[in-house]
C-alpha cells in the first residue's frame, strides 16, 4: 500500500521526469519514469478509492517513458518495454499503449499487431457494459467497475478501432481479416455496425483504385508501341527530319539530362510519406507527419492538464503579489501628509554661534 509520505515523493518523481523530458533530457527522462513504474507496480497493493490516483500516477510514468523512448529513437522497444514494466498488455494504461502502437505503428505494423491482438484477447466482454480480464471471468460479481480488472467499453474500443481500422485495413491492407475479426468479436451491436461500415468503405475505395491501377499499365504498353513505330518512321526518315529532331549535340545533351533527372525519383523523408484512402466520392491523405504531429500535440496538451494546478497557484501567486504591490504603492501615495501652509510659513530664524 502507498503512503501519503510516498505518495508526495512519487508525484515529484513524475514532475522532475516530466521536467526531464521538457529540457529535452530524454535519457534522464526514461531512467526515472522506468524506477518510478517499477515501484509502483511492485507496491498495487491499495484501499478503497487510491485505485485512481494509482492509475493516474502509472499513466502518468508511463506517457513520460513513451515519448522519451521515442526520442531516443529507441521507438521499436516501446511496447516491449511496457509490457516488461506492467507485466503483461492487459496491466497497460490504454492511452499510454495507444501512444506506444502510433508511434511503432509505422516502422514495424507486424510486431504491433501481435500486441494488440494479445492485448484485445485478454478481456471478455461481460453485461453489454464493460470488459473485464479473461481470469476474473468467473468471479465477476466481486468485481468492483472502479476496479483495474474492469475496462470501460469506449476505451477497449478505442483499441479495436486501431487495430481492425488503421492497422489492418489502412497500413496492412488485410480486410478480409479485419471485417471477419469484427464479425466475430464481442462487441456493443451499433459500434460492430459502424466498424463494418467503414471497413467495407475502405475495401470498396481500395478495389476502385487498384482497378484504375490495373487500367494505367494498358495505356503504358499503347503508347511504348506507338513509340517504337515512331522511331521506326524516324529512322526511315530523311536526314532533314533527323535534323529537326535532334537540332545539334548540346541540345541533345541538354535534353537528356533534363529526362534523366526528370524520371529520377528524390526520396522523401519518411515523415512526409503520406496514406491515402477513399471513401465513395471523397478522398483523405494522412501522413505519417500528421500523425506524429497530433500525437506530440496530446502529448503537450497531457502535460499542461496534469500542470494545471501548479499553474493555477502559479498564476494565483502571481496575481496576489501584483495585488499586494499595488496595494502597497496605493498606501505609500496617500499615507505621506502633506502641510498645507508649508508655502506660507516663515522658516525659523537662523541662530547665531557668536556676534
Amino acid at each position: 500500500m502507498v503512503t501519503s509520505v510516498s505518495k508526495r515523493e512519487i508525484w515529484d518523481e513524475i514532475e522532475r521526469s516530466e521536467s526531464y523530458l521538457v529540457c529535452c533530457m530524454f535519457e534522464e527522462a526514461a531512467s526515472l519514469a522506468c524506477f518510478v513504474l517499477r515501484r509502483l507496480c511492485d507496491n498495487k497493493c491499495t484501499e478503497a478509492g487510491e485505485d485512481i490516483e494509482l492509475n493516474d500516477m502509472l499513466e502518468s510514468a508511463g506517457m513520460v517513458l513513451v515519448q522519451s523512448l521515442k526520442e531516443l529513437g529507441r521507438t521499436l522497444k516501446i511496447l516491449n518495454e511496457l509490457k516488461l514494466l506492467f507485466g503483461s498488455t492487459s496491466a497497460i494504461p490504454v492511452q499510454v499503449f495507444l501512444t506506444g502502437v502510433y508511434f511503432q505503428i509505422t516502422e514495424a505494423p507486424s510486431g504491433v499487431r501481435e500486441f494488440l491482438e494479445e492485448f484485445l484477447s485478454n478481456w471478455r466482454y461481460m453485461d453489454e457494459q464493460y470488459y473485464v480480464l479473461a481470469t476474473t471471468e468467473a468471479n465477476v460479481g466481486n468485481v468492483d467497475r472502479s476496479d483495474s480488472l474492469v475496462l470501460g467499453a469506449d476505451k477497449y474500443l478505442e483499441v479495436v478501432e486501431v487495430y481492425v481500422i488503421t492497422l489492418l485495413g489502412m497500413v496492412m491492407g488485410k480486410m478480409d481479416h479485419a471485417i471477419s475479426w469484427v464479425e466475430k468479436a464481442a462487441l456493443p451491436e451499433e459500434r460492430r455496425q459502424e466498424l463494418l461500415r467503414r471497413l467495407y468503405s475502405l475495401s470498396s475505395s481500395k478495389v476502385t483504385s487498384s482497378s484504375q491501377g490495373a487500367v494505367s499499365p494498358l495505356l503504358a504498353d499503347k503508347r511504348g508501341n506507338h513509340s517504337s513505330l515512331k522511331e521506326v518512321d524516324m529512322s526511315e526518315g530523311s536526314p532533314k527530319a533527323l535534323k529537326g529532331q535532334y537540332p545539334s549535340n548540346g541540345d541533345d545533351h541538354k535534353k537528356r539530362a533534363i529526362l534523366k533527372l526528370s524520371g529520377q525519383r528524390v526520396p522523401y523523408f519518411w515523415w512526409f510519406h503520406a496514406i491515402t484512402s477513399k471513401f465513395g466520392n471523397g478522398q483523405s491523405v494522412i501522413s505519417n507527419g500528421n500523425i506524429v504531429l497530433g500525437c506530440s500535440m496530446f502529448l503537450m496538451y497531457y502535460l499542461l492538464w496534469r500542470k494545471r494546478a501548479s499553474l493555477k497557484r502559479i498564476l494565483r501567486r502571481q496575481a496576489f503579489s501584483v495585488k499586494k504591490a499595488l496595494v502597497d504603492l496605493w498606501q505609500l501615495a496617500f499615507s505621506y501628509q502633506v502641510n498645507p501652509l508649508a508655502a506660507v510659513q516663515p522658516l525659523p530664524a537662523a541662530t547665531h554661534g557668536s556676534r
